[in-house]
């Protein structure tokens, strides 16, 4: 499913790559919320508590969230100079590789979450925030830009502005290709809350052993095409 970029055209493995990716940014997005109360799978609300803090001349107290706006951007910039040496040198693992990071960077948090809420609660967030920074560069490069899956800002934006297009399209084929497109915005929605829920039912239970499920999840994606080739055989 990560092997190769699947551009803009192959709604299929469109909505493979986005369900489960959004799956996990929901599930990140709750637990990040749940053990810390910080949001680590975007940074639009880190602005706004920066610029609060800025405004009240407690310039210190707000560098916090500008140390959480670099971790997002380190992973976004991370993501892409692996994608891109890849590419040069083992393209077959251009995708796949940063996947892997991701899980093993939700497995660690999540193993150390209790000692990391008692020691350095932010580390969470930055190693979440990181995670997140690169999943989204990640997705965005193997959709060509068609997908996002960290936040629903722009989504919703996307979303509406396609929604009221259907007003305007008329031919059968910007019919169909606006239909797909707005498909694959719910879907990403969809999944995002799923996630969200399936974490927020989860979390008390596992606490931080939740983003253990989500790593699976991962791991599941990244593994797709040898467990189709399993049932397949058989």
């Amino acid at each position: 499913m990560f092997r190769h970029p699947i551009g803009k055209e192959s709604l299929f493995a469109n909505l493979a790559v986005a369900s489960i990716l959004s799956t996990v940014a929901g599930m990140v997005n709750v637990v990040g919320f749940m053990a810390i109360q910080k949001l680590t799978t975007n940074v639009t609300g880190h602005f706004a508590f920066f610029i609060e803090a800025f405004d009240r001349f407690q310039l210190w107290e707000g560098i916090i969230y500008l140390y959480y706006i670099f971790f997002f951007l380190l992973g976004a910039f991370s993501s892409n100079l692996l994608i891109e040496w890849l590419i040069r040198t083992a393209r077959k693992y251009a995708f796949s590789v940063p996947v892997l990071v991701e899980i093993l960077l939700l497995s660690v948090t999540g193993l150390w979450m209790p000692e990391l809420m008692q020691k350095n609660p932010d580390a969470i967030a930055f190693l979440l925030l990181f995670s997140m920074g690169l999943q989204n560069a990640m997705v965005t490069k193997i959709s060509a830009a068609n997908i996002r899956t960290t936040h629903l800002t722009g989504l919703f934006t996307d979303l509406g502005i396609e929604l009221s297009q259907w007003f305007f399209y008329h031919s059968i084929e910007q019919k169909k290709k606006l239909a797909r497109s707005i498909q694959l915005r719910f879907t990403i929605i969809l999944f995002f809350f799923a996630g969200g829920v399936i974490a927020g039912l989860v979390y008390n239970r596992l606490q931080g052993l939740t983003l253990l499920l989500a790593a699976c999840i991962l791991l599941i994606g990244l593994l797709w095409n040898s467990i189709k080739k399993l049932f397949h055989d058989h």
